[in-house]
């Protein structure tokens, strides 16, 4: 096998969770190939660039060997080059500034005034 469909060859590899959402990608302009926008049957081939946004970031793939089925992620790794640029680092988590005590029941019309007063800073 020479060459495949983008979206199968995008599900095969692990960038989206079916090949309903690689198609829905490519029919919203999410995937280019070789750097033109690729429909779900644009055909793909050994030394293509693929570049797909997937899970909120971009992704840039070598196509390496070509595959229609899913198999392992071990086997899936081995099919592209990533280039993708590194992943933003993660934020840290900020606990809420000001909490209710459970239980505490229905905030007082004065008690709402302070909580907008707090939020609008």
């Amino acid at each position: 096998m020479d060459s495949t469909r983008v979206d199968k060859w995008l599900w095969a590899v692990r960038t989206y969770t079916s090949r309903t959402a690689a198609s829905d990608a490519c029919a919203g302009g999410h995937v280019r190939v070789n750097g033109a926008p690729a429909k779900a049957s644009t055909i793909v081939r050994v030394g293509n660039t693929v570049a797909a946004s997937a899970g909120g970031r971009e992704r840039v793939f070598e196509v390496v060997r070509i595959i229609e089925k899913r198999f392992g992620a071990a086997l899936a790794a081995e099919c592209y080059i990533d280039h993708s640029p590194p992943p933003p680092p993660r934020e840290e988590y900020v606990p809420p500034l000001f909490t209710r005590p459970r239980g505490s029941g229905r905030p007082t019309k004065r008690d709402r005034r302070q909580l907008d007063r707090f939020r609008s800073r």
